[in-house]
């Protein structure tokens, strides 16, 4: 009486036959994607790589100096500085291209859909469970389809890391336009503004900060999977810590781990202090 009763839903074996089919029917689509990712991964990474080390740690010293404080800007310099002499800059690089590949994408996906959600109830409604299970299910689950479509590598890496990354810009961009002032829209719509001139003139702008909270958001929640992301061939630190751990080796692992802290912090502060300051400009 206390055994389930055998019944088998093999829902499973159905998504194993939509992905194949997919996989199919899509294969140029897929190809082309794997093309303008890699190139676009190898591009900034080979620019990043071409810069002189002294020129990125001056870069990182004005972001910090321009959105935060001098003091900031300083500190993130030795971060980076630090991260130089723990041997690893090149992996820094490679996780960086990543990390700004998957979040351009994830913002060019995002914030339109976001968007269009606070447009409309019913593609609202429809979204939310999906997001609901990209943000809950376990990061590993998405690295099957990752090789099955596009094989080991950075490109794998990408398109776990949007899956993961891509719901808190699309959750925040609608909360942020439903979150207009009705009195504002309203004045605008009597003074005949269209609707792409309210969008573009009066809700994106007054939305500003909390779609930057968003972007800061996707940002960092997609470099909290470099290290997942490493167990399908992405390079770069994830690649250092997944190795350190293999060979159980603390020195590797502390000056990876800390390199991906120091990173998370200096992107935290900089994308929160561009926030700030479109705040303080639209108060202005």
């Amino acid at each position: 009486m206390g055994k389930f009763p055998n019944i088998k839903f093999d829902v499973g074996t159905y998504i194993k036959d939509l992905v194949d089919f997919l996989d199919t029917a899509l294969e140029s689509f897929f190809n082309l994607i794997f093309i303008i990712a890699s190139n676009t991964i190898n591009g900034i990474e080979g620019f990043l790589t071409w810069l002189p080390w002294f020129v990125f740690v001056l870069i990182i010293f004005l972001l910090g100096w321009f959105f935060r404080s001098f003091f900031s800007g300083i500190l993130y310099s030795i971060f980076v500085f630090l991260i130089g002499t723990f041997g690893l800059w090149d992996d820094m690089m490679m996780t960086i291209a990543i990390i700004t590949t998957a979040v351009f994408i994830s913002l060019i996906i995002g914030i339109p859909f976001g968007i269009y959600m606070s447009f409309s109830k019913f593609f609202s409604t429809m979204m939310r469970p999906i997001l609901d299970a990209m943000q809950t299910m376990p990061s590993f689950v998405y690295l099957i389809p990752a090789i099955f479509f596009f094989g080991l590598g950075n490109v794998s890496a990408i398109f776990a890391t949007l899956i993961y990354a891509l719901p808190p810009v699309i959750r925040l961009t609608e909360l942020a336009i439903r979150g207009v002032d009705q009195e504002v829209t309203e004045s605008a719509l009597s003074f005949g503004s269209s609707r792409w001139q309210m969008l573009t003139k009066v809700q994106l702008p007054q939305a500003l900060p909390t779609i930057m909270a968003g972007v800061n958001q996707t940002t960092m929640m997609a470099l909290s999977m470099v290290v997942i992301a490493s167990m399908v061939g992405a390079q770069g630190l994830g690649e250092q810590v997944l190795m350190s751990i293999n060979r159980i080796d603390i020195a590797l692992g502390f000056e990876a781990g800390i390199s991906i802290v120091f990173i998370a912090i200096i992107i935290d502060r900089i994308t929160n202090g561009v926030a700030d300051k479109f705040q303080k400009h639209r108060r202005v």
